[in-house]
């Protein structure tokens, strides 16, 4: 079941049976909350005992009611909008953040500089699709803020993902506190190629139980 609040801005969804932890989950920068990926992994985390947290940045909820494309925000404009939601969390469940691709990193950014009230709070960071570089772009690293996470961090990338492939990461030294865990033949959204002989739902299925997986060791 799902609460939804001021015209989709933000939507608990329930865990299907008891509640073991509450994933607080930002979209990526070019689909908002309600995108299939997102209602998807909600829908098989829910279904494994997380509650999840969903929500719109502003650009993105400005693109939704407008229907106009709109750039994402600037960081600190993301990092703000994503600390006001953690300071609505009204709950006694064990509390992780996380997201897809730029919410993802938008988390890892609140992990390793977040105001101490909250970090006190945060069991571990989840991301799905971490974008180490822009695309095409392997030169420009997005990893410096990494070993400054006081949160243990889990990422699932796609084996040939285009903003950090299995090969590319393996050279970055991430350090103890990060896990990279890699989806066969995904790319950024950890689809796989038909000829790979993986679907997409299977990548997300094993997204799903290595997320709960990395909850259940934390809590």
């Amino acid at each position: 079941m799902s609460e939804i609040t001021k015209a989709h801005v933000r939507c608990l969804t329930k865990a299907s049976g008891t509640a073991i932890a509450r994933f607080v989950f930002a979209h990526g920068a070019g689909a908002g909350m309600d995108s299939d990926f997102m209602q998807n992994m909600t829908a098989k985390l829910a279904d494994k005992g997380v509650e999840v947290w969903r929500f719109n940045f502003p650009y993105m909820q400005q693109m939704s009611e407008s229907g106009n494309r709109k750039p994402p925000n600037r960081m600190p404009a993301l990092l703000a909008h994503y600390i006001a939601e953690l300071e609505l969390q009204q709950t006694a469940l064990p509390l992780f953040i996380g997201g897809k691709s730029m919410g993802g990193r938008a988390a890892t950014l609140l992990a390793a500089d977040c105001p101490e009230p909250l970090q006190a709070l945060i069991q571990g960071v989840i991301v799905l699709g971490y974008p180490f570089h822009p695309a095409g772009k392997p030169d420009k690293l997005r990893v410096e803020h990494l070993g400054a996470m006081q949160s243990p961090c889990l990422i699932v990338q796609g084996e040939r993902d285009t903003m950090g492939n299995q090969q590319e990461v393996a050279g970055y030294g991430l350090g103890d506190k990060l896990n990279v865990v890699f989806m066969p033949d995904g790319d950024h959204s950890l689809k796989p190629r038909k000829a790979s002989g993986v679907s997409l739902e299977q990548n997300l299925d094993t997204a799903c139980a290595t997320i709960v997986a990395f909850i259940q060791q934390r809590i």
